[in-house]
């Protein structure tokens, strides 16, 4: 007898592929940026961190298109993390989840680079300039590494929370079908306002993966050695936790079941 139910196997697909699109847009537009200006390659394009979040936002709308309907596209340990916390996502599948989203995220990357593989040749033979195409880093070296921690938590507490709000079952704010628009919003406005001090991950698979394809591929200075790739890794998960946890405190008690219509 069928299921309309997936499988596993269906789910875990689903989160890969769904974050390989998302990062084929958001590491590919980053890649355009960095790579290619106007006149030469490393000029950075007018308008180009506007290009950046706009194109991260239309990633992750894509990848939910593409996962959505199976997995649910968490594209984000951070969003499993949380889900198993607050919305009864299986524990047994957290763990697979989040590698599915590291391994998709991981492709991603190797297929940005592979596309601009000439320019990085011409622009960075020796792979020392462009490792943060891939990874996030500290606006301010300088600088204690607790202001990225807290940057990376604030913002993907506003991730989480809002996706808590705008998928909200007990008065929908919005249609379903709208709702992986209203997402994808809420990660522009974040790339807009929030994330500077250290890079808008608020995704850990986001940020890792495509660091250990820079590992891989031969990248200088991937973040390994002096310990900033965790930032983007704890900062979202407690931020996830944080952000879902206020609304559900704060807001969720308070938002009035749907009524049936009286016959």
């Amino acid at each position: 007898m069928s299921s309309d139910k997936p499988s596993l196997k269906g789910e875990l697909l689903a989160e890969f592929l769904g974050t390989l699109v998302l990062i084929a847009f958001g590491v590919g537009v980053v890649a355009m940026v960095v790579l290619f200006g106007k006149n030469e390659p490393g000029e950075v394009i007018k308008g180009g961190y506007t290009n950046i979040t706009l194109a991260w936002g239309l990633g992750v709308l894509m990848g939910i298109a593409v996962a959505g309907r199976v997995s649910g596209a968490h594209l984000n340990p951070a969003v499993t993390l949380a889900l198993a916390c607050h919305r009864g996502f299986p524990w047994s599948k957290v763990l697979p989840y989040m590698a599915a989203q590291i391994f998709g995220a991981f492709c991603g990357a190797a297929l940005v680079y592979l596309n601009y593989l000439p320019a990085f040749d011409y622009f960075d033979p020796e792979r020392s300039k462009t490792v943060t195409v891939f990874c996030t880093a500290p606006a301010f070296p300088e600088a204690s590494w607790v202001y990225g921690l807290f940057d990376q938590i604030i913002g993907t507490a506003l991730l989480v929370g809002l996706i808590f709000a705008i998928t909200e079952t007990k008065t929908p704010f919005t249609t379903p079908g709208l709702q992986p628009l209203m997402i994808g919003l809420v990660v522009v406005a974040i790339g807009m306002s929030w994330g500077g001090m250290h890079g808008y991950a608020i995704n850990p698979a986001r940020d890792f993966g495509p660091r250990l394809f820079t590992l891989v591929a031969g990248f200088k200075n991937p973040g390994f050695v002096d310990g900033t790739f965790l930032v983007p890794i704890v900062g979202p998960l407690l931020g996830g936790l944080f952000g879902a946890t206020v609304y559900d405190v704060v807001i969720r008690p308070y938002v009035p079941e749907v009524t049936a219509p009286s016959s």
